[in-house]
């Protein structure tokens, strides 16, 4: 049975309208705020990736043909393993669970 019509619910009808409205006033002003960060910090990788790729560009018209610094450390005696170790049935331990 539909509600019945008074002044009252189209007041209250009204107020959820307007309440309604409000809300999506907000969300879109949230919406445009974000999509402007997202705007200007597309605008700041664009310009970060044309200086790398200026840089890159410079670097290899001029000739700089250097390797990339990088360490190779060698593992330590402490951690390496025994040859013989590997083989030796005394290194392992029985260990039985029970269910």
């Amino acid at each position: 049975m539909p509600r019945q019509q008074t002044e009252a619910s189209h007041y209250l009808d009204i107020y959820k309208l307007t309440v309604e409205k409000k809300r999506l006033q907000q969300e879109l002003t949230a919406l445009d705020q974000r999509r402007d960060r997202i705007q200007d910090r597309l605008t700041t990788l664009e310009r970060q990736i044309t200086e790398l790729d200026h840089n890159a560009q410079r670097l290899r018209e001029s000739g700089s043909d250097a390797e990339p610094h990088s360490v190779v450390y060698q593992p330590s005696p402490r951690y390496a393993a025994a040859p013989h170790a590997a083989s030796s049935p005394t290194d392992f331990s029985m260990l039985t669970l029970d269910y």
